[in-house]
């Protein structure tokens, strides 16, 4: 059991970055708040560190061993980065994608099927389909070079001009592949069940929806959930096996969701945030037939990325989750009680710029992404691991 009096700062810890193709080693802060049971010592704090060279506006990430990671650029590249070495591949055979503004190429997840051993890969994108674009997602074979059998298995129904909140992050487990898909700046869509905007959806591994979607009257049956704003960040809870959901609120009102089928989360009927010019949104912040958030930011710390602690390395964080933040460039760790948020501490703190994916490796570290023109995949860790 966590306890709030037991939080404490550790020293800050200054330590190198490796930079591939640089001769500097310019010193990282970062505040690591240790946070320890009654019988549990705290710990030293860690050290940050860069693998591998610069990526520019990297976005999503996932594991193709413990060895191994598949990282996105927004510009439209995928690469295998080797996590002991730095060195990284580029894979071809990639989706075409539309990089303007907020799009590009964003998540990517793996599935290793136990039978055989075969490795997929879904990729989440921007499409370009004639003036417009859609969140579109693809899935291909990756037999240890490239991308081949790459099919395009879903694409959103909202066409857009915007070229913001796509939403595109994913999740998948041994029957479904989920994906959240943004309101495309068109609020009243994420109330049309008919539209793919504003939802989560939840489709089999070959791209069909799943059978046991809520199908209900007039809803596309991809869909899980709706009334979500611009959701980037999805994570299935290990001890439960359900989806959690965060979100961009407009000015306030980030939220975490979890997210049950058929449920709808409120955006734009209600918000916990207000209008960029002033006055608030919808009816208020709750309303009758709506779920409300288990968890919300105000002011927005722009969430993205999130993963739920499983590991040896820091056993003060398990069962508890991390959040990334664009607007403040922190960590948040999210405390969970009787499996609800409680609290929240902030882990790190401008040490890398803008965290746009967060991620735990197999050893237990933990790994995170920094969306900036010189941005890159780091790792932290205990001191000598």
């Amino acid at each position: 059991m966590i306890h709030q009096a037991m939080f404490s700062f550790t020293a800050i810890t200054f330590v190198t970055r490796n930079v591939a193709k640089s001769c500097m080693a310019p010193l990282i802060a970062i505040i690591w708040i240790v946070l320890a049971s009654i019988n549990t010592p705290t710990a030293a704090a860690p050290l940050i560190q860069q693998i591998g060279a610069t990526l520019s506006h990297p976005w999503g990430m996932d594991f193709l061993d413990d060895q191994h990671l598949f990282v996105t650029e927004r510009g439209g590249n995928l690469y295998l980065v080797n996590l002991l070495t730095g060195e990284r591949d580029t894979i071809a055979n990639v989706p075409t994608v539309q990089a303007t503004r907020q799009g590009g190429m964003l998540d990517v997840a793996v599935h290793q099927n136990p039978d055989d051993g075969s490795v997929t890969v879904y990729l989440c994108y921007s499409l370009l389909i004639g003036d417009k674009t859609v969140t579109a997602i693809d899935k291909a074979k990756f037999g240890g070079i490239d991308l081949t059998d790459r099919q395009t298995i879903f694409k959103a129904n909202n066409q857009e001009i915007s070229a913001i909140h796509y939403g595109c992050r994913l999740a998948i487990d041994q029957q479904y592949l989920y994906a959240s898909l943004g309101d495309r700046g068109n609020r009243h869509d994420a109330q049309n069940p008919s539209l793919h905007g504003g939802a989560v959806i939840r489709l089999l591994h070959d791209g069909t929806p799943a059978p046991n979607n809520p199908n209900l009257r007039g809803w596309a049956p991809e869909i899980l959930s709706k009334g979500h704003r611009n959701p980037q960040g999805l994570a299935i809870n290990p001890e439960t096996g359900v989806l959690w959901a965060h979100e961009h609120g407009p000015r306030g009102g980030d939220e975490i969701n979890i997210i049950n089928a058929g449920h709808n989360y409120g955006w734009p009927k209600v918000s916990h945030g207000k209008e960029y010019l002033g006055g608030s949104i919808g009816s208020g912040t709750s309303a009758p037939g709506l779920t409300d958030p288990v968890w919300v930011w105000t002011p927005s710390i722009a969430p993205s990325g999130m993963a739920f602690y499983k590991g040896d390395m820091f056993p003060f964080l398990n069962g508890h989750l991390l959040v990334g933040s664009l607007k403040f460039k922190q960590l948040y760790l999210v405390v969970l009680e009787n499996g609800l948020p409680a609290r929240e501490s902030v882990m790190m703190d401008g040490a890398i710029g803008r965290v746009r994916d967060v991620a735990i490796a197999y050893d237990g570290s933990v790994l995170l992404l920094s969306d900036e023109e010189e941005g890159g995949l780091y790792r932290i860790a205990e001191a000598g691991q």
